[in-house]
């Protein structure tokens, strides 16, 4: 199944009906400012502080849909307002091994500075290894470095088309296994962590996922949680995710957001993978994330 070399010319058929599609699109109620070809769009003329309108939500969840990562600047909203414009895509999840904000389960804290160093610079996909993860996740910038620690976002969607058609094909229909354990699994003693394992089981889903709201396939393996592919023998399997993961790092498939006090980041873990540079050493680096519980992969 080796790539053949023209993939590094660009995925030039997906790239130009992208380009029509997202070019087509018309928003009423804010201004869409693409920041590339096929992923990650600003967000302007709207606020976060307030309740937004359905007719606004709704467009904004087509928008999310389609440029995958939208971004606000200057938002002065605090956790609540953060959650509140978060659970109007879904129930909120609460995350079983990272730190919350202390008075709000289903928030996340990554507090970054000399003494506490930030680790999620490793292409991924968030909690990959639920039955059901996540629909999409709202990360807002508290304190940030005045240089370094931008986040960097892929999409996965362009990254399967860019595949040969005889890695689609040879590859449709497989399943991989996805699994907390070797991630977060590492700092648990062996009895917590026989208990963790009984509580959330390994899940099994495609290896390519079809967007449950747009049908179009993506590539639904990461680097952090994915463990094997089903009915592969372990070389085999290796081969295969390495392939796959390859994808994560081709610039052409990438957005890159640089962070300022302020700035709200909601993206589609459905369809993307994010890499957050840890480049900022030992600056500090605070974020408060929210997440919003999605459906099972197909």
């Amino acid at each position: 199944m080796a790539q053949a070399i023209e993939r590094t010319m660009g995925n030039r058929p997906f790239l130009r009906d992208a380009r029509e599609r997202l070019a087509a699109l018309c928003f009423d109620h804010f201004e869409v400012i693409p920041q590339s070809p096929t992923i990650g769009a600003e967000v302007r003329g709207l606020s976060l502080a307030e309740p937004l309108r359905d007719d606004v939500l709704k467009a904004l969840r087509t928008a999310l849909v389609e440029f995958k990562v939208l971004f606000f600047r200057d938002q002065e909203i605090d956790v609540r307002a953060q959650s509140r414009f978060a659970s109007r895509f879904g129930e909120l999840e609460r995350h079983p091994f990272l730190p919350s904000n202390t008075e709000h389960a289903h928030v996340i804290r990554f507090a970054k500075d000399e003494q506490t160093v930030g680790y999620e610079n490793i292409w991924h996909s968030d909690v990959s290894w639920r039955q059901r993860p996540s629909l999409g996740s709202v990360l807002r910038a508290i304190e940030v470095p005045p240089v370094g620690g931008d986040t960097l976002w892929c999409d996965m969607e362009a990254a399967y088309e860019g595949l040969s058609d005889d890695v689609k094909d040879t590859l449709a229909g497989r399943t991989a296994v996805h699994d907390f354990a070797y991630s977060f699994g590492r700092m648990l003693p062996p009895d917590e962590l026989e208990r963790r394992r009984a509580e959330f089981p390994p899940a099994e889903h495609p290896i390519f996922r079809t967007h449950p709201e747009s049908g179009r396939r993506c590539i639904y393996v990461n680097r952090v949680f994915t463990h094997h592919v089903t009915d592969m023998s372990e070389d085999e399997s290796d081969a295969v995710l390495e392939l796959l993961y390859a994808q994560a790092h081709v610039p052409e498939y990438h957005f890159r957001l640089r962070w300022s006090p302020g700035t709200v980041a909601f993206w589609d873990n459905r369809s993307t993978q994010h890499y957050a540079v840890n480049d900022y050493w030992p600056m500090k680096r605070v974020m408060e994330r929210v997440t919003v519980i999605g459906d099972r992969p197909r």
